[in-house]
């Protein structure tokens, strides 16, 4: 079979090759072929109302449609049909593990967008950061993320629905949605967790912020945010080609566990706490996802990968070795859910280890959530997101960019 039936039927590719074929329909004003050809800068266009015509003269033994399911999402990509498809010998099952396959890997062309997206969703999260004052409602952060996104970096849409959570709704894993439209107002005290990242030209960014809507982290806002902040370093610092993504997921989790029980929300041995599987309670959510075309995107459990069926690591996008040219999230967090940390003191095995009285502190607290997207490199991995990550340079960016004074620089190229 010719390239150019193949990426026909997978729907033209985001990355074109010399040899690509696209058919063509427009609603407004028909373009001859030849935009089509300068713009896409491919070699053969046609309209869709040719298709049939245009593959029957290729005489193709098998076409192959484009069909399957995102491991990780559960979407399912929709197949390519067309009037006289009929005709054809069709096969949708080959070629979705191929595509999926390909994406995994980025191109430098797909890193150099992901830069492009992360810069653009890190300067409007900082906006954010400037903005917010106690009484603004949260959906007015998810707006002027949104405005900044479009207005300063051409980015018409988001790769997901925003997160914009305060106080107790920080703890919502994913808050937002139309049954909870970030609608609450932003209360003094409050830390706010902001999980936006805008998207162009299909590829996505995923970062979360979390702050104090005031400015000012409190002691226990503090401890547990330096704990979330400590194990995303940790991980940082451990990914490299070869590691095993649960792995990482059950490093964020020792960290979680020795810090809370450094805080004294917690008390004896961590070992002991890891086979209880205590970690899941105050993290339920897997580490992080591959990031590309789709948000979470596809390729996390390819044949022969299995998800592992524990708390915890069951809710895990992928379960890969991780891989150089791989795009992923780093996103540790702890949270304080009530019915989460009722179960567990409802467990003689997990309630041992709680601290009850502390615990009681920490009963509407919300959540702390740092979200990061980083490239796997040779040796390591690239920062692909910029905003101020430790309390110090939190506090000091909100208390000199409300006004107007404050800048925050990463380099072009972050590497660990």
């Amino acid at each position: 079979m010719s390239r150019r039936i193949q990426l026909f039927c997978c729907r033209v590719e985001k990355k074109p090759r010399d040899t690509a074929l696209i058919l063509a329909l427009c609603f407004a004003r028909i373009h001859p072929p030849e935009f089509f050809k300068e713009k896409y800068a491919v070699d053969e266009v046609h309209y869709v109302n040719e298709i049939s015509s245009v593959l029957a003269s290729k005489k193709p033994a098998v076409l192959l449609t484009l069909r399957g399911v995102n491991t990780d999402s559960g979407n399912v990509s929709k197949e390519a049909s067309f009037e006289g498809i009929s005709q054809f010998d069709v096969n949708n099952k080959i070629l979705h593990p191929e595509i999926a396959e390909c994406r995994v890997i980025k191109t430098d062309m797909e890193l150099e967008v992901l830069r492009y997206t992360n810069k653009i969703s890190s300067e409007a999260h900082k906006e954010v950061m400037k903005a917010v004052k106690a009484g603004m409602k949260e959906y007015e952060m998810e707006s002027l993320f949104q405005h900044y996104c479009y207005a300063r970096g051409g980015m018409r849409h988001t790769s997901y629905t925003c997160i914009c959570g305060s106080g107790e709704n920080s703890s919502v894993l994913h808050y937002g949605h139309a049954g909870a439209p970030n609608d609450k107002t932003i209360e003094d005290g409050d830390l706010c967790l902001f999980d936006m990242g805008g998207e162009y030209y299909c590829y996505g960014s995923d970062i979360t912020c979390t702050f104090p809507a005031n400015g000012k982290f409190t002691p226990d806002q503090r401890a547990i945010y330096e704990a979330v902040l400590k194990s995303s370093r940790a991980v940082m610092k451990a990914v490299k080609p070869g590691v095993a993504w649960p792995d990482m997921h059950r490093l964020a989790d020792r960290v979680h566990l020795e810090e809370l029980t450094q805080i004294g929300i917690l008390k004896g041995n961590v070992d002991d706490m890891v086979k209880v599987h205590l970690g899941a309670i105050f993290m339920p959510h897997g580490l992080g996802h591959l990031l590309g075309i789709d948000v979470h995107d596809v390729g996390g459990y390819p044949e022969g990968v299995e998800r592992i069926d524990l708390p915890g690591l069951r809710s895990l996008r992928t379960a890969r070795r991780l891989e150089q040219g791989m795009v992923l999230t780093i996103e540790p967090g702890i949270y304080f859910i009530d019915h989460l940390l009722d179960q567990a003191l409802r467990d003689p095995a997990q309630s041992c280890f709680i601290n009850n009285d502390v615990l009681q502190r920490f009963r509407g607290f919300g959540g702390v959530r740092i979200e990061d997207d980083i490239a796997v490199t040779a040796t390591g991995m690239e920062l692909l997101t910029c905003v101020p990550r430790t309390v110090e340079e939190i506090e000091a960016f909100m208390a000199e960019g409300q006004s107007g004074a404050k800048t925050f620089d990463c380099l072009s190229s972050q590497k660990q």
